[in-house]
């Protein structure tokens, strides 16, 4: 069943959404903060990301920063002022927040960071919890988590690993401070790298050519990558048998046949 279109955002709000065709764009919007995460940009996200899995429209969802960071990670202001209340003030955050990534992960479409500036902690952790990440070559990424005493969050420890494997995961969040986005690209974290002056075109070149192909193939695709580390062989080749039926039973499919056959017959 097609849903109404997800509702553009007040220019005030610590998280913005905009849709244009099949692309939504989410935009950290505490430009002053560094787009670092509090309790009402994790609120906010939470209702932006349920609105665009909702749509059937979107087919791909783009995630940015606004002004000179992509997200510097956890608000530490916030969370310093916790003092004795850290337990329920982190996990109101972390619920929200959490519940965002989950959506990123659960929905259809393919998430696609788009990254300028710094990307440090929590910050790190959702450029690479998408689906793809591009990157300015500028860029610096900043675990920061070794440094404060804790272990990651925001979906890090799920992205990073899957990306990188277990022994390049702990030397990222373990042994090393920062690294470059050539470093990142090298390692298999990111899809593609940009000058910072043309990422934004690059993104929506990239977010393009991601919407063009069919939806059908675009969520299977996803879900089955998503769930093969952790699917027994026989399920997953049955998973990708049924999967793989279904999408040979959508218009998209019979129109790309008969477009192959028939430039395959002259």
């Amino acid at each position: 069943m097609s849903t109404s279109a997800p509702r553009h955002s007040h220019p005030d709000d610590p998280a913005l959404l905009r849709v244009e065709g099949a692309i939504a764009t989410i935009t950290l919007n505490r430009p002053t903060a560094f787009n670092s995460i509090n309790l009402a940009i994790a609120k906010k996200l939470e209702q932006l990301g349920a609105e665009v899995e909702a749509s059937d429209e979107i087919k791909v969802l783009v995630i940015e920063g606004a002004g000179r960071a992509f997200c510097a990670g956890g608000d530490l202001q916030t969370i310093g002022a916790a003092a004795d209340t850290i337990a329920p003030v982190v996990g109101e955050l972390l619920k929200h927040y959490h519940a965002f990534i989950a959506t990123l992960r659960r929905m259809p479409k393919i998430v696609l960071s788009s990254v300028h500036g710094q990307a440090a902690g929590a910050g790190l952790s959702l450029a690479f919890v998408a689906d793809l990440c591009i990157a300015a070559d500028d860029v610096r990424f900043t675990p920061a988590y070794a440094k404060l005493g804790v272990s990651p969050d925001g979906g890090g420890t799920v992205g990073v690993a899957a990306a990188v494997g277990v022994r390049r995961a702990l030397q990222i969040y373990l042994a090393e401070d920062s690294f470059t986005a050539q470093q990142a690209y090298d390692w298999g974290l990111v899809a593609r790298l940009a000058p910072a002056a043309e990422l934004k075109a690059a993104t929506r070149e990239l977010a393009l050519r991601l919407a063009q192909q069919a939806p059908a193939g675009l969520a299977t695709t996803k879900a089955l990558i998503h769930r093969a580390p952790v699917t027994p062989i026989e399920q997953q080749l049955d998973a990708e048998r049924d999967a793989i039926i279904d999408c040979m039973h959508t218009d998209e499919f019979r129109a790309a046949v008969k477009k192959f056959t028939s430039k395959a017959k002259t």
